[in-house]
């Protein structure tokens, strides 16, 4: 006879696959190379369409499930028409999603039940930079970003945290955001 037990995922993270694949990659470092794509197309004033489709990952060519569209815009006060969010937000969900993810991720592969997780995100930008009337002085983007969490779980209020600060530390997001990252811009014409 013999007795066979499911394993039920922790916050909706299946903890053996998620060391499964630290392990994979640890044998194998070239599996963790991955490159992200988006295409973008203009559609009018200041609204632009970004579809998410293929990415390369774990040494091949590979699809989402499911494309995805996002609009982005900017609101009439600032010359748009208000069909999506501007780009500046997007950073603001990016940032929020990434640290979410991975407390998921971090509270799960310490057995931690999560029961709520929600953030609230702010980002502070002054348009004298991007409208050029600032002299150089003021920055184009955000000034500063500022996230701030509600984290519950089946752990003491310390071990949350560590938790967060965990997130924090692995976010690709937080990375991309805090330290330069090198952007090159080719242009095609005709």
């Amino acid at each position: 006879m013999s007795i066979t037990t499911e394993r039920t995922p922790l916050n909706g993270v299946d903890v053996a696959t998620l060391f499964g694949t630290r392990d994979a990659v640890k044998q194998t470092n070239e599996i963790a190379k991955f490159q992200f794509r988006a295409t973008n197309t203009w559609v009018s004033g200041t609204h632009s369409r970004s579809t998410f489709a293929g990415f390369h990952g774990a040494m091949q060519e590979l699809q989402h499930e499911q494309e995805t569209v996002v609009e982005s815009d900017h609101p009439a006060v600032l010359v748009g028409t208000d069909v999506g969010p501007t780009p500046v937000e997007y950073l603001l969900h990016a940032i929020a999603s990434c640290l979410t993810s991975g407390i998921a991720n971090v509270a799960a592969a310490r057995g931690v039940r999560l029961t709520h997780v929600s953030s609230s995100v702010t980002g502070d930008i002054d348009l004298l930079g991007i409208l050029g009337l600032s002299g150089g002085s003021v920055r184009n983007g955000y000034e500063q970003i500022k996230v701030t969490f509600r984290v519950e779980g089946d752990a003491d209020d310390a071990t949350l945290r560590e938790i967060v600060e965990q997130s924090r530390r692995r976010s690709a997001v937080y990375d991309a955001l805090t330290n330069p990252t090198p952007v090159a811009i080719e242009v095609v014409t005709g």
